[in-house]
């Protein structure tokens, strides 16, 4: 992995008691995101730390003896999620506030992605106990398990299990057939006990995370933050393509059922259905696999996924039913057979004024100008919705690069980002205060 420059211009540490002068110890979170990213490492590169694997555990481990020397405490739940607070807190006593994101990634993912939200969020906790900050809502920071579901295919499994909307959850495996349960048990989880992960209704009071934008937005404008105002939602169709498969030189062409002719039509109407009739803001086919799958024969059947998002939920639905209706056509004009069905429906969800104005103000005190905009991706804020309002943090990414080794953000960016966490941390005090 090529050596990154991790020196940030000008004062990043903090030297008051005054709330207002707080700051994170920005060479402390460069060089921590530095070592987690060691972790996973992936010699074809970018970083392969999949979710409730054995490198997500070697991170949790790190994260867990950054928080001892910092004389933090830290739990592991039955999901394999570690919860970390001060030494005068107990995590159970009152409803928190929760900060945090993920450290898992997809295969030959960024540094970056849920990294950045988890150090940082550490590192607020860190300071307010570094200078006994009294707060009448606590902090507690969390990093879920697995919400990228690049290898127990349950996205968000964490947040999910925390919020008690993981359904099933002891279904899940890879794709080898290998339960969940046997890489929970390994991630110091309880696969016995993993209802007992959700938190108590109301006990979380809000959520704040603090994330890269990966997207090329405030890299575009020059703008070093990004107030969320929205979370995409999204639809995950699979689809099965059955023809029939025949000898590739003596079957003529017009008695043929090319089932890959046929997913490459329903690739390129997906497209369609957003760049010429604009139903919703995205739709992608991220996976295709083809059987026999060998130069001499017509393909005989196809699986494949078409994703759909848009931050409205009725343009959702309208993407969905569009794909649809193009697969039915397909069908009917290839020979085909096509099978689709939604594996996995998120709600876009709205993030709190309340909080949103909290980060705008934590922004404005530290001068950082600021943009109020949507996120494509999704986000274990996302999941925490349900139970309790959340707020979010983007800071820019360099040339919109996510989910690859090319994720990068500059370090004076990743410092202030934190820096405007930690004063949305304190600056929701009263808001959220007022909820309880």
């Amino acid at each position: 992995m090529a050596k990154r420059n991790l020196q940030a211009r000008g004062p990043v540490d903090g030297g008051t008691r005054s709330h207002s002068g707080l700051r994170i110890d920005g060479a402390r979170l460069l060089g921590r995101l530095d070592e987690l990213s060691k972790i996973g490492a992936d010699p074809a590169g970018g970083i392969t730390r999949l979710g409730l694997s054995d490198q997500e555990n070697v991170a949790m481990a790190y994260l867990r003896d950054l928080c001892a020397e910092a004389g933090l405490k830290t739990e592991t739940d039955p999901a394999g999620n570690l919860l970390v607070h001060r030494p005068r807190t107990r995590r159970d006593a009152a409803p928190v506030l929760l900060v945090g994101s993920h450290v898992d990634t997809v295969v030959q993912g960024g540094w970056l992605d849920g990294a950045y939200g988890v150090i940082a969020a550490l590192e607020v906790l860190q300071v307010l106990h570094e200078h006994d900050v009294d707060l009448p809502v606590e902090v507690v920071a969390v990093a879920f398990a697995n919400e990228e579901g690049a290898l127990i295919q349950t996205p968000f499994w964490g947040s999910r299990a925390l919020c008690g909307s993981l359904e099933d959850g002891l279904a899940a495996e890879d794709r080898t057939g290998r339960p969940v349960s046997e890489y929970l048990v390994q991630a110091g989880g309880s696969p016995e006990h993993l209802a007992d992960a959700a938190w108590t209704p109301g006990s979380i009071a809000a959520y704040l995370e603090l994330h890269i934008e990966q997207g090329p937005t405030l890299e575009r404008l020059g703008l070093p933050i990004g107030v969320v105002d929205g979370i995409v939602g999204r639809t995950i169709l699979d689809i099965d393509v059955v023809g029939e498969a025949q000898h590739a030189g003596t079957t003529p062409m017009p008695d043929r059922r090319d089932a890959m002719v046929a997913a490459a039509g329903i690739v390129l109407a997906a497209e369609r259905v957003v760049t010429e009739h604009a139903v919703c803001a995205t739709a992608t086919t991220g996976y295709l696999e083809a059987h026999p799958n060998v130069t001499n024969t017509i393909t005989g059947n196809v699986r494949m996924s078409v994703e759909v998002r848009d931050t409205d939920p009725a343009n959702l639905v309208r993407g969905e039913a569009a794909v649809r209706e193009e697969c039915s056509r397909v069908a009917a004009a290839s020979g085909c057979d096509v099978d689709v069905r939604a594996s996995m429906r998120s709600q876009a969800v709205s993030t709190a004024p309340e909080l949103r104005d909290a980060i705008r103000g934590a922004a404005d005190a530290l001068g950082l100008p600021h943009l109020t905009m949507p996120s494509g991706a999704g986000h274990d804020a996302q999941i925490v919705a349900l139970v309790a309002p959340i707020g979010m943090i983007f800071v820019p990414s360099k040339r919109g690069i996510s989910h690859a080794p090319g994720e990068d953000t500059a370090p004076d960016d990743l410092v202030h980002g934190a820096n405007v966490l930690l004063h949305s941390v304190l600056g929701a005090q009263a808001p959220v205060a007022a909820w309880l």
